[in-house]
């Protein structure tokens, strides 16, 4: 019996092991996840002209690339400046009890801005729908906002602002 529960503990050790190496962080210089993932074509209207390019989806960690402090950014963030992109979020009006929209910030989570201190400059991206379109402002459902980038700093009724999306669509998020 004692012979098996020794065993047992080898085993369950073994296991362990296995598990916890399976999430070590990278070392410097290994190589990682792509920041950036191609997301759905979105028909974009630059100038007047009608043309499908593939969005880029990308997350709060590549936003976090600017250093608000000094304007400098990421080079991953520099060859998003200008492109379309796809962000998940949440809406913010810009003005209390406003319930729809063209001009609005995109957060990364729930509440960002309101009662609370807001989220850093590289953190909050100032939306304005193209065309003055008006959107339905929900702050409860997560959103995809997908639209052109650009790493502008701004000044809104919450604080500074480290980007500007001239938003051309607005989706439920999904996980997808």
């Amino acid at each position: 019996m004692r012979r098996i529960s020794s065993l047992l503990s080898l085993a369950g050790i073994a296991a362990l092991v296995a598990v916890s190496s399976a999430f070590v962080p990278p070392t410097k210089g290994a190589a990682r996840a792509p920041a950036t993932v191609p997301g759905p074509r979105i028909a974009a209207l630059p100038s007047g002209d009608a043309v499908t390019e593939e969005a880029v989806n990308i997350d709060w960690r590549v936003l976090a690339g600017l250093d608000y402090s000094n304007g400098k950014a990421t080079d991953t963030l520099k060859k998003l400046d200008g492109k379309l992109v796809r962000i998940p979020g949440f809406v913010v009006p810009l003005d209390d009890f406003q319930e729809e929209g063209a001009e609005f910030l995109l957060v990364p989570y729930y509440g960002a801005c309101v009662h609370t201190p807001p989220p850093p400059p590289n953190q909050i991206v100032m939306v304005e729908m193209t065309g003055k379109k008006a959107i339905k402002l929900n702050l409860f459902d997560a959103v995809w906002m997908s639209g052109r980038l650009k790493i502008n700093s701004v000044e809104s009724p919450y604080g500074t602002v480290g980007y500007q999306l001239e938003g051309l669509k607005v989706e439920p998020y999904s996980a997808k």
